[in-house]
């Protein structure tokens, strides 16, 4: 079968065109969806949105996504840490940048030297960027983080109007954000976001008084975009939503946003087994007559985990996983597929002749969130990147 050239990437390592034949697990994105996704976000929100492109753009890989988004407009992206902001200049990201957790005060010279901004939430470390900068005689892109109520990183209530005083006094020191990150915006009734907001807010009131706003403000996570209008500021944070996934049960997603990651891998090995046989490693799955059996080239080392109940698709027909996950390789009975054959397309996420597997089906089995499913893909799967969705 002849399948069109592609481009593939395995890790942000190296690119080459070949067919899809010669791998035996890997990733599939469509990138004009990312870039649909972030359009409606913009069009729902009214506000320009901030790509979070952290751990390795949500599984995607950053690389190709944030070339991709920022072609479609972007122009900022949020990352976890500064190595990834660096990366992204590297390979020539032009956009503004902010990394959202801690950056060791080292690394100030190299953010200003790369243009990246820096989240700032405690004095101590403040005081350390404003000394490292002053050895260079410049001044570091700040965004202040101010906790609501998160209970995480972010300079307290009482102490955050002071603290930003601070900031916009200091020669070294270029207060150009103030933001929040909301702990139940995905949980819209129990309440705690409204408070969040309020808090927030009275910060925001008190800096406009004085005349300190800075240019950008935002609270906004992608489920907050979708439950709570007025966090919206003049700038969100879209990460989950913007791949194509609701951020938990209880919110939906606008009309139009879909997955951009199919992750698909192959049927390697087909053999029937006596009745009592054993399976895989630790022999917990035992064959309850003669069972056909196959092997599917996909295993925890590529971020398919070791859990009861795991699903995948074969010739539109969902198979249960038997026996341990191995690091490699997992085992599937094929009694019902009596047409299944060595070399047939297995969809661990994605469709396939009309049936789904999506990474929230995968997160209920494994107990977690889509999130992690996604963030768990490994780095050596190879990852195609096309430019317009597959007809299932």
């Amino acid at each position: 079968m002849k399948l069109d050239l592609l481009e593939i990437s395995t890790g942000g390592v190296y690119t080459w065109r070949m067919t899809l034949n010669n791998f035996g697990t890997w990733l599939e994105i469509d990138l004009s969806i990312l870039k649909t996704n972030l359009k409606l976000i913009s069009e729902f929100s009214g506000a320009k949105v901030m790509p979070i492109v952290k751990a390795n753009a949500y599984g995607h890989g950053l690389e190709r996504v944030a070339d991709a988004l920022e072609n479609a407009g972007a122009e900022w992206f949020g990352v976890a840490r500064v190595e990834e902001a660096l990366l992204l200049r590297e390979l020539g990201n032009k956009a503004k940048i902010l990394v959202l957790g801690y950056t060791p005060p080292t690394r100030v010279p190299h953010a200003i030297k790369e243009k990246v901004s820096l989240t700032v939430y405690d004095p101590s470390v403040a005081e350390a960027y404003a000394s490292y900068a002053k050895g260079i005689d410049e001044s570091v892109n700040l965004h202040v983080k101010v906790d609501s109520g998160m209970g995480r990183l972010g300079i307290t209530p009482d102490s955050a109007i002071g603290f930003l005083k601070y900031i916009s006094e200091n020669d070294h020191l270029k207060l150009e954000g103030v933001f929040t990150h909301f702990a139940c915006a995905d949980e819209p009734a129990v309440g705690i976001t409204e408070k969040q907001i309020e808090v927030f807010s009275g910060i925001l009131d008190a800096m406009e008084a004085s005349h300190a706003l800075p240019e950008f403000i935002h609270a906004a996570n992608s489920a907050a975009i979708i439950n709570f209008p007025n966090s919206r500021c003049n700038l969100v944070r879209a990460g989950i939503a913007l791949y194509g996934y609701p951020p938990s049960s209880e919110t939906n997603l606008p009309n139009g946003i879909r997955p951009a990651l199919s992750w698909k891998t192959r049927l390697i090995s087909i053999k029937e087994l006596p009745t009592g046989h054993g399976v895989s490693y630790g022999h917990k799955y035992h064959t309850s007559s003669r069972e056909r059996i196959g092997v599917i080239a996909v295993g925890y080392g590529d971020g398919f985990r070791k859990r009861n109940g795991n699903k995948v698709l074969i010739r539109g027909h969902k198979v249960k996983i038997i026996g341990n996950v191995c690091m490699d390789q997992c085992v599937v009975n094929l009694d019902g597929i009596p047409d299944a054959e060595i070399g047939d397309e297995v969809i661990i996420i994605g469709k396939q002749n009309g049936a789904e597997i999506t990474a929230t089906d995968i997160a209920n089995d494994w107990g977690t969130i889509n999130y992690e499913v996604i963030c768990g893909l490994a780095a050596r799967m190879p990852r195609s990147y096309q430019k317009s969705k597959k007809t299932e």
